[in-house]
């Protein structure tokens, strides 16, 4: 009975051991003694203070990563898995670090793994990493799967002056060649079923020539996330970042990793001026965490 004991205890053990083994594994770090030490840091620092809103703790991570690197392509690699990389970040990653970042702290916790948790849940398909496709490589898959779930909302038509725009979303599949991953036969059939989710799909935006408007502008709040809407005919965004503002009458300013200038910086303009500035963008798109 004793060696029998024994014998589960020790089988009890292995699997741990290889689900620890497992969970280890699954994340890519760029840099994993530098990461987990910034991350337990910064997630100290958001724990001893109080914030109004979910969105004021997105803008008060969002403005720790000011000055950091842009870096493109920091999650490609096989195989597919969560990737942490506090070094250079992209548009999108800046975005999806201060979110995570801010559901930690919301969580009471302290500990990077929750925030690695949080970031899987973010970026993936119902927070499950299955392979390249379950990545939500389109904002508007991001903003469905996400909101579904009840991680963010889309705030958007509670905006003035909001309008609507139909995109047959499929730039990935007609643009194959730029993905390496989608050389994979089985890669490029799962992309192909998830575009056809998007045809002819029709979501809010506010236009760039709305955003100078008095209330508008108003309506912002400071760590609201926006994803800038594109011109492009098969595609819904190429852009995000997230507002910042120093007080309730202060003008809305974008706080974006911008490949153009090489680093994560305020823009110059406020946010309405710096829209008009670049006319590959027709507008907004804005969402707001949940508590």
């Amino acid at each position: 009975m004793k060696h029998c004991i024994s014998a589960i205890i020790a089988g009890a053990l292995m699997l741990l051991l290889s689900i620890s083994a497992h969970a280890q594994t699954e994340v890519r770090f760029h840099n994993e003694a530098a990461d987990t030490v910034t991350l337990t840091r910064l997630l100290d620092e958001g724990a001893g203070r109080r914030f109004t809103s979910p969105e004021a703790r997105v803008a008060f991570f969002a403005r720790k990563f000011i000055g950091t690197p842009y870096g493109a392509h920091t999650l490609e690699g096989e195989p597919e898995m969560l990737t942490v990389n506090l070094d250079s970040l992209d548009c999108t990653t800046f975005v999806e670090v201060s979110m995570a970042l801010a559901f930690t702290v919301n969580e009471n916790r302290t500990s990077w793994r929750d925030f690695v948790y949080n970031l899987r849940r973010i970026r993936y398909r119902n927070g499950e990493v299955d392979g390249y496709p379950s990545r939500l490589h389109y904002i508007c898959d991001w903003a469905v799967d996400n909101k579904h779930r009840g991680n963010f909302s889309d705030v958007t038509r509670d905006f003035p002056r909001v309008n609507e725009v139909m995109r047959t979303i499929d730039f990935m599949s007609a643009h194959r060649d730029k993905y390496p991953a989608l050389a994979d036969s089985a890669n490029y059939a799962r992309i192909r079923r998830l575009e056809a989710g998007y045809r002819q799909h029709r979501f809010p935006y506010i236009k760039t020539i709305d955003l100078g408007n008095k209330a508008v502008k108003a309506a912002f709040h400071d760590g609201d996330v926006v994803a800038l809407v594109s011109n492009l005919k098969d595609l819904d965004v190429t852009h995000m970042g997230i507002v910042v503002r120093e007080s309730a009458d202060a003008e809305p300013y974008l706080l974006h990793a911008s490949s153009s200038h090489g680093k994560v910086e305020i823009s110059a303009q406020p946010l309405a001026d710096f829209m008009k500035r670049n006319r590959q963008w027709l507008g907004v798109r804005v969402f707001r965490l949940n508590e």
